[in-house]
């Protein structure tokens, strides 16, 4: 097995190497440790009838918080129910890879008014009713884009098409991406990886999280079951306080993708150009977003 280290020595896995660790992929012990927290989430959020968006994040890089949104969005689409993944981390996006979809037009270009709602949304490639909205091209602003009325609005469209969304945000630690969007969620899941979070760590996170009063679910601890065994067995709701060996945090070094970027394909484009014409609901909430942004004098 190929492993990337970091420069805090801590083991990288590849896009190929997480293929391995999800979806039907998943070893029976680590499907049923997914339902299991795909049962958790179902009852910590009551509501048959209500689009339930939970995030997902971590408190550094490195602890599974992709993999564990990839595998509790495919759960609960087990189960018939329509599910949405979002890849709101658009500093260090990495669903579109394991799942092997194209990386643009995404979140960003929808939320500058660049891309409509169909452009998109995009088949997971595994369950009809699990759709997938990568992050779209690498923006200049993350955090304001995430915070906008657009984001807002884009939610509140989806949500009125699907029972679940699941929205990737990047650490909390790291940057205020997932503390901006957790306004907008009925509640947050934070992973913590054995053998590499430290409780130091962890405790700054949930304090960020009680500071902007959002609602934490709870924790997934992801790596457990053994020495070695990598990202093969995940889901247990971890009880707070018991965490491994401390390896060193990713602290704010949480960077950019080397990708093109929003900004170099806004520049190349003429300002007379314009999305095609909605038809669909979700195209609705890029048009509505579209003139809160030009109201706002959007950068």
């Amino acid at each position: 097995m190929i492993m990337r280290r970091n420069r805090v020595d801590s083991v990288q896995y590849s896009a190929a190497e997480k293929r391995q660790m999800m979806c039907s992929n998943l070893s029976f012990a680590a499907s049923e440790a997914y339902k299991l927290l795909r049962t958790n989430v179902i009852f910590s959020m009551p509501g048959e009838h209500k689009c339930r968006v939970i995030g997902i994040t971590s408190s550094m890089r490195g602890e599974g918080k992709s993999t564990t949104s990839i595998n509790l969005s495919y759960s609960l689409a087990q189960t018939g129910k329509r599910v949405l993944t979002i890849e709101a981390d658009m500093r260090l996006p990495t669903i579109y890879k394991v799942l092997r979809l194209s990386p643009s037009p995404g979140l960003s270009n929808l939320l500058v008014g660049l891309s409509s709602g169909t452009d998109i949304t995009k088949d997971s490639g595994y369950m009809d009713n699990w759709k997938v909205i990568t992050a779209g091209d690498i923006p200049p602003n993350p955090s304001e884009l995430l915070g906008s009325e657009n984001m807002r609005i884009t939610i509140e469209t989806y949500a009125k098409h699907f029972d679940f969304i699941v929205i990737d945000l990047p650490p909390v630690n790291a940057v205020s991406d997932a503390l901006v969007v957790s306004k907008l969620t009925d509640g947050m899941i934070m992973v913590v990886r054995q053998d590499y979070s430290d409780k130091k760590s962890v405790l700054e996170a949930v304090s960020q999280f009680q500071f902007s009063d959002a609602k934490l679910l709870g924790f997934v601890l992801t790596c457990a079951g053994g020495e070695g065994k990598g990202y093969r067995r995940y889901g247990k709701y971890g009880k707070y306080g018991k965490y491994g060996k401390y390896y060193k945090s990713y602290g704010y070094g949480y960077g950019y993708e080397s990708r093109p970027t929003l900004q170099k394909k806004e520049a190349g484009r003429s300002e007379a150009a314009k999305a095609p014409g909605a038809e669909k609901a979700p195209e609705q909430a890029a048009e509505t977003g579209n003139k809160a942004q030009s109201e706002e004098n959007r950068g």
